[in-house]
């Protein structure tokens, strides 16, 4: 889901536990260091500095490796970016298991700071058991080829990939091929089941010996608070979310009754998982033909506008970085301009999922994309720029500190510079003519809210499921109940057919079996809102926030810009308070964004029955 490339270390943490065995030092040094008894606060420094040493060495190089292979896809890139992932990986595991052996030592702040994101930023933490952390890769590997090999096979013989279910699931108002699309995808995951209990075991004796008690708190502890209050405090966040989310689920489960009967979709109960235009139903746009207000909306067709005027896709990154500019950021490297890709090349076989890149942590910033002349693509565009200006204002920092002040950060950032694209802004770039009055706001915010606001209780139960999961608490023969239990609390989403004992249904996301936590999905739908909200203040902007954009406004460039190059090298409170003025996460500006909507919607609901 991610539209920006993680920095090399962030990459090493995603594959340990699915992509390598940890191996001994070569550094002789630090072998010595860490096995001392005695071990000082000049000892956690000199160990700092030679993981910044040993990480410089490789990490551009690696991200080389990795551009070649995303932009030419062959063989040989194939087998050389491989190479660099296992070495970075297997890094990286080696200094975070050795950060675990400072806990005891009396250091400095910014020392402790930088040892605890080392050791925290493991997602599944290898034992020290040779045996042990072999059988950890083995299982990772085995779950991540399971899950991309997958595919579902019809009884005439036909098979389809996720792709190409997925792809129908968007269109399709057939219920029962729906169904079977939704049913045959979930076979791919139940032999995962086992040897994910068993990657649990595992993985909670690593934890357990970088001083956590299980891997579930390992998650936790990333997030600058205590790790049993992280959870109640994404609560608290839902809480200011749910009232519109339910009204928003009122809405459309009303509106797939009337589409489809009230046989296949009751009004009492929650939605039927398979019919929300998406294979995980974690987000609804695909259905807003079903859902959409009955009157006529005045839409601008900004696709139109660009093919009439003779668009190409360097004019598009050209005005995105205008748009920055105007903020104050100063100008791309000539260099992004040369090595980016804006187009898919002829010839050879590229990664087209858009995603943005700061190759040697400093000025080497390109986007990958196959653009496309279109409105949404241009959205796209100024999100990934957005990735590119927040890499560059923190390449200055030490290794551990370049990245997002939490997970949730980076993203939001990206969106947030998304939410500007208002049509105030596009009038003045000369692609519409007319502001459209505020009757046609209904069909954009619902749109948006089909995507953004439904999203928001998926990107919240998912790692909900996974802490409980990863303590050991909850035993296999219970994961799949858990899983429809906390998708029918926060969603009210519940499974169109009922669920074999051995349904493994958690594994049919990518992320599950691929470690990858989904937290910062969650958080960054909240969190794009509060900053669009504090950067239209500053800006003085009169507009109510939906069509409010901070384009020309060097005061929220500065206020964005100060908080973009803390990195992460202080608590994420403090980076928001920079910004926002507070230290606290906010979701009340989600209410205030879509308040036109909210009403729209409790009037439509006004003779329904909502809840579930």
């Amino acid at each position: 889901m991610t539209h920006f490339k993680p920095s090399l270390l962030a990459l090493a943490f995603i594959a340990i536990g699915s992509a390598c065995t940890p191996v001994a030092s070569d550094s002789s040094a630090v072998q010595s260091r860490v096995e001392t008894a005695a071990l000082s606060a000049e000892d956690a420094k000199a160990f700092l500095h030679d993981f910044d040493t040993q990480m410089g060495k490789i990490s551009t190089p690696a991200a080389h490796a990795a551009w070649a292979y995303a932009t030419h896809i062959n063989y040989d890139t194939a087998k050389v970016n491989a190479y660099f992932n296992e070495q970075v990986s297997v890094l990286v595991v080696k200094y975070a298991v050795e950060a675990a052996k400072f806990n005891d030592v009396q250091v400095d702040q910014d020392t402790r700071r930088q040892l605890d994101l080392l050791k925290a930023a493991l997602e599944i933490a290898p034992p020290a058991d040779a045996a042990k952390a072999e059988r950890l890769a083995e299982i990772g590997s085995q779950m991540t080829s399971m899950y991309g090999s997958g595919q579902y096979c019809r009884e005439e013989g036909t098979c389809l990939s996720l792709v190409q279910m997925s792809a129908e699931m968007a269109t399709s108002r057939d219920p029962e091929l729906l169904k079977e699309y939704w049913q045959g995808w979930r076979e791919v995951s139940k032999p995962m089941k086992a040897i994910y209990a068993e990657q649990v075991g595992i993985a909670n004796e690593g934890a357990q010996e970088l001083g956590f008690a299980d891997t579930s708190e390992l998650w936790r502890a990333k997030y600058d608070m205590p790790a049993e209050q992280f959870p109640i405090e994404l609560d608290r966040l839902w809480g200011q979310v749910s009232p519109f989310y339910e009204a928003l689920q009122c809405h459309v489960r009303a509106e797939l009754a009337e589409h489809y009967g009230e046989d296949v979709v009751p009004l009492d109960k929650p939605i039927p998982a398979h019919l929300l235009g998406n294979m995980w139903a974690q987000s609804w746009g695909n259905i807003y033909d079903i859902v959409k207000p009955a009157q006529e909306m005045n839409v601008p067709d900004v696709t139109k506008a660009m093919a009439e005027q003779g668009y190409d896709e360097l004019r598009m990154v050209k005005e995105a970085e205008a748009f920055f500019s105007s903020l104050g950021f100063e100008e791309l490297p000539e260099t992004f301009w040369e090595r980016s890709m804006f187009q898919k090349p002829e010839g050879r076989d590229v990664q087209c999922h858009a995603s943005a890149w700061n190759l040697d942590d400093k000025e080497d910033l390109r986007i990958k994309m196959c653009i496309q002349i279109t409105g949404e693509e241009f959205n796209v565009i100024h999100h990934e720029l957005g990735h590119n200006y927040y890499q560059r204002a923190y390449k200055d920092l030490p290794t551990l500190y370049r990245g997002s002040a939490n997970s949730g950060f980076h993203e939001a950032i990206g969106d947030t510079i998304a939410l500007s694209i208002t049509p105030t802004y596009l009038q003045g770039l000369g692609l519409i003519d007319e502001i459209p009055d505020a009757s046609n706001d209904i069909g954009m915010l619902l749109k948006v809210a089909l995507d953004k606001i439904a999203f928001i209780p998926f990107g919240l139960m998912v790692d909900q499921w996974r802490w409980q999961v990863l303590s050991g608490d909850v035993p296999p023969e219970q994961y799949n109940q858990l899983w429809w239990e906390l998708r029918e609390k926060y969603q009210g989403v519940a499974a169109p057919v009922e669920r074999d004992a051995d349904a493994f249904d958690p594994g049919a996301k990518y992320h599950v079996p691929a470690n990858v936590s989904y937290t910062r999905y969650f958080l960054a739908h909240i969190l794009q809102f509060q900053f669009h909200q504090a950067l239209c203040d500053i800006a003085g902007s009169e507009e109510p926030l939906h069509r409010c954009s901070i384009v020309n406004s060097k005061e929220a460039g500065k206020a964005l810009n100060d908080m973009l190059e803390m990195g992460k090298s202080r608590p994420w409170q403090e980076a928001m308070q920079t910004l926002t003025g507070s230290p606290d996460m906010d979701a009340s500006t989600i209410e205030a964004y879509f308040k036109p909507l909210k009403i729209w919607l409790d009037e439509q609901n006004a003779d329904r029955q909502c809840g579930w």
